[in-house]
């Protein structure tokens, strides 16, 4: 695995997704680098690909309450614990579970083992609402997938909140966990 500068040479082999996370990004003039792999389905694997990234890596969690009517993205350290009655606390939503693939797919045209803040481009809608933990934005550079789970960037975490974020019309939470 190589850490690379930007987009992808070709199109070639990459789902429209990716190829539109790098379009916004270019767009945002949000500076990246990528690395290209195998599909990252497990935190083990992913933290292979973060020792190339050298970035906070995110785990990220779809989540909902238990009436389907509030869903949330969840950014966390990989190696925190979550503990779905730490999150209920702070955001006021008892009953957090995992939201379904068919509620990823719909509202952020992604699949499970590609959840990424990036997703939040296609909830054009505003249905979900971000939450990031506190430790995150301690850090410099953060990393996450392009929609995809064969591909991880990594930016500047300040741009991702001062400029990714308002374009994509998303604030967030803080939270502790």
């Amino acid at each position: 695995m190589k850490l690379m500068e930007g987009r992808p040479e070709t199109n070639d082999g990459r789902l429209e997704k990716e190829i539109r996370t790098y379009d916004l990004l270019d767009t945002l003039k949000i500076p990246y680098q990528r690395i290209d792999h195998e599909p990252a389905m497990t935190m083990e694997v992913c933290a292979e690909i973060d020792k190339v990234l050298d970035a906070t890596i995110c785990k990220n969690l779809f989540l909902c309450n238990r009436q389907k009517t509030d869903f949330y993205l969840l950014m966390m350290p990989g190696d925190k614990p979550f503990k779905t009655k730490d999150l209920s606390a702070q955001i006021g939503s008892s009953r957090l579970s995992f939201a379904s693939p068919e509620d990823m797919e719909k509202y952020l045209d992604i699949t499970p083992g590609a959840v990424s803040v990036m997703g939040l481009m296609n909830d054009r809608e505003g249905t979900v609402r971000l939450l990031i933990d506190e430790d995150i934005l301690k850090g410099t550079l953060v990393g996450c997938h392009p929609c995809v789970n064969t591909s991880s960037i990594r930016i500047p975490t300040e741009d991702l909140i001062k400029i990714f974020l308002p374009a994509v019309k998303h604030t967030y939470t803080t939270v502790k966990l």
